[in-house]
């Protein structure tokens, strides 16, 4: 991940780093200065490289021009970069000393790296292929927002010949509203958002064309969209005890099963997102057993509850999870401090047990109709 970017000597000095303790030092994109990653826990450490210069002294009166072009010689300039970083919580302090004078110093923290638009290395050019025209023509259908218009009637169109149209508008009104979730978390944190589509069979899209820089604006962005889901089961319930019909009871029963699948730590669902960013924060073997620790339990329990394929799926998003733990140094993402894993596991299981909770309540009724999200958890 971008951990500095300042000026010397007129370009850009930026330094690349994670967790794992590895640091890569770029002046105008050339690579001066590296360090491997170490065991040790040690925070601070010094950059020292040249940079040469080419130097020309001031012409003088009667001095042939050409001659003095002949002279100009270049000078190595000596730099020093003392960097202090401490992970958790993050705040990087900095130095730089040009030829040992001090030229700038400060301190960054999780709101500079959540701000930072970080430079991006220049694509190498790709051969033809049918998957990259593939690719380049769905982004084209993104940017036309009939596209919408079109995806959204598909979808109604979809969900009416397996249910009815007025149950297919209400269905599609909880995936709006999932997604709406995801756009205010997107725009909490300043991104610019291109709206929300609707895929046919497999539900809604919020697109963003800002990328994250932290492990904490994944997690609060792939959780509102099922927060929001959550809420507007709660709000489906309270209807349903005060009118007594039976459509607000399936909606929210249906609406909670649309976002509880949402939250399995399966890629690219939102829960694969949640777990993903909690786990790789845990620079450590103690963060990876608790992980496979936490998702046996969470198998343990579903196979109690009689949540078959409930368990089956967190049993598959776990193991996807724990063999991509190796890579996770390798992420542009700041990781969570110690207090923002424990409150995104505590938010994520909350919400896991809230929409459970609903669902086994309306399961519970006696309606054959209603029963059905929880025999789809325990197929």
């Amino acid at each position: 991940m971008e951990l500095l970017n300042i000026e010397c000597l007129g370009k850009r000095l930026r330094l690349e780093g994670s967790i794992a303790g590895w640091q890569q030092l770029y002046w105008d994109n050339q690579l001066v200065s590296q360090k491997s990653a170490s065991a040790s826990d040690q925070a601070f450490h010094i950059h020292s490289f040249e940079l040469t210069q080419q130097f020309t002294p001031p012409q003088t009166e009667g001095v042939p021009e050409e001659t003095v072009g002949m002279t100009s010689h270049t000078k190595a300039i000596p730099v020093r970069l003392e960097i202090d970083v401490n992970w958790q919580p993050f705040q990087l302090d900095y130095c730089l000393l040009v030829d040992e004078e001090q030229i700038t110093q400060g301190h960054r923290t999780v709101r500079d790296i959540e701000n930072q638009t970080p430079e991006i290395p220049v694509a190498k050019a790709q051969k033809l292929s049918i998957v990259g025209l593939a690719s380049l023509g769905f982004k084209l259908l993104k940017s036309a927002k009939v596209i919408k218009v079109l995806f959204a009637g598909a979808s109604v169109a979809a969900y009416s010949w397996l249910f009815s149209l007025e149950f297919a508008l209400a269905l599609i009104g909880c995936l709006v509203f999932h997604e709406y979730g995801h756009i205010r978390a997107m725009k909490h944190f300043g991104m610019k958002t291109k709206g929300i589509y609707l895929i046919p069979f497999v539900g809604g899209l919020a697109l963003s064309d800002e990328r994250i820089n932290t492990r904490w604006q994944d997690v609060y962005i792939s959780i509102m969209g099922p927060t929001f889901g959550l809420i507007l089961s709660i709000i489906s319930l309270g209807l349903y005890w005060i009118t007594g019909n039976i459509f607000f009871a399936g909606l929210a029963s249906f609406n909670a099963l649309l976002n509880l699948f949402n939250l399995l730590p399966i890629l690219p669902l939102d829960g694969g997102h949640i777990l993903k960013s909690i786990s790789f924060s845990m620079n450590s073997l103690v963060g990876l057993i608790a992980c496979i620790l936490g998702a046996a339990a969470g198998v343990f329990i579903s196979y109690s509850l009689g949540l078959a394929l409930l368990g089956f799926l967190l049993l598959i998003g776990s193991v996807e999870i724990v063999f991509e733990w190796r890579g996770r140094h390798q992420s542009h993402l700041l990781p969570l401090d110690r207090y923002g894993q424990i409150f995104s596991t505590v938010w994520y299981l909350l919400t896991v047990a809230g929409l459970v909770g609903i669902i086994w309540y309306f399961a519970s009724s006696g309606d054959d109709m209603l029963a059905i999200p929880l025999q789809i958890l325990g197929s």
